[in-house]
């Protein structure tokens, strides 16, 4: 079965690495781009415009859209490409609980299948699951969690840095608070403790230390190149478009 691709952002750092990856792969076909300036062909497809979205899924009709654009336009496009039966790779990040939600009601009304993750790193997913396992080990210690990534990166801290929070968190007996940075007068509680690292050209880095009694942990993962998120991401979009509707995370697609 040949997947037909649709990617939005596709002028994009992360929309040129994706539309190379889908490219390469012989099961793959690039149906359309989308981008907020069009016009430039790619693969002898047309780059069109976003506003032009609805119009061009009707016509090409892609099994699924792979989104790495910003958190306002991830939700209109997945709007769109649920109203069109178009199953959706979500790899924007910087959504707050209305835009979540909003996008969920999209999915489970268009009845198609998505993913909508942080991190499309196998890597990462790995990270994760040592993450869950250290923090039931070693309850009681406290966690503080460092990301590192390029100064053009727009929301602090990271999704893969809250995600990372939020496993952590749902693995301790008692949840913490989340304190972002300090500053001042700031004792430390049953808290993790958030810290974001804004410069050069820093791919994504995230470290998450367990500070104990006379010891420590440091579980680090480290991206040296935006190809683990591209690749991820056409893995996930492979896997998506033979589910049946519903929204899935990473952890689904790595426990079949």
């Amino acid at each position: 079965m040949t997947v037909r691709i649709a990617i939005a952002g596709i002028n994009g750092r992360m929309g040129h690495m994706i539309t190379e990856t889908v490219l390469a792969q012989p099961d793959m076909q690039l149906v359309a781009g989308f981008d907020l300036q069009g016009g430039r062909a790619v693969d002898r497809i047309t780059v069109s415009e976003s506003k032009d979205m609805d119009k061009v899924l009707k016509a090409t009709k892609p099994d699924v859209l792979i989104d790495f654009t910003i958190a306002a336009a991830a939700v209109q496009n997945a709007k769109t490409a649920a109203a069109n039966g178009v199953n959706l790779i979500v790899g924007t990040t910087g959504f707050d609980e209305a835009q979540k939600a909003e996008m969920k009601r999209a999915i489970e009304s268009g009845k198609v299948a998505a993913i909508i993750s942080p991190n499309f790193s196998v890597g990462v997913q790995v990270f994760l699951k040592l993450l869950r396992e250290a923090a039931k080990r070693l309850e009681g210690c406290d966690i503080e969690i460092v990301e590192a990534h390029h100064n053009k990166k727009k929301d602090a801290p990271s999704g893969t840095a809250l995600k990372a929070a939020d496993v952590i968190a749902s693995a301790l007996s008692e949840k913490p608070k989340y304190v972002y940075g300090r500053e001042g007068v700031a004792p430390r509680g049953k808290e993790i403790g958030i810290h974001a690292v804004r410069g050069g050209d820093i791919v994504g880095d995230h470290t998450v230390l367990f500070a104990c009694d006379g010891e420590r942990i440091e579980v680090k993962h480290q991206a040296h190149s935006r190809q683990a998120f591209a690749s991820g991401a056409v893995k996930a979009a492979r896997w998506i478009a033979a589910q049946r509707p519903g929204l899935y995370s990473m952890d689904d697609m790595f426990r079949e």
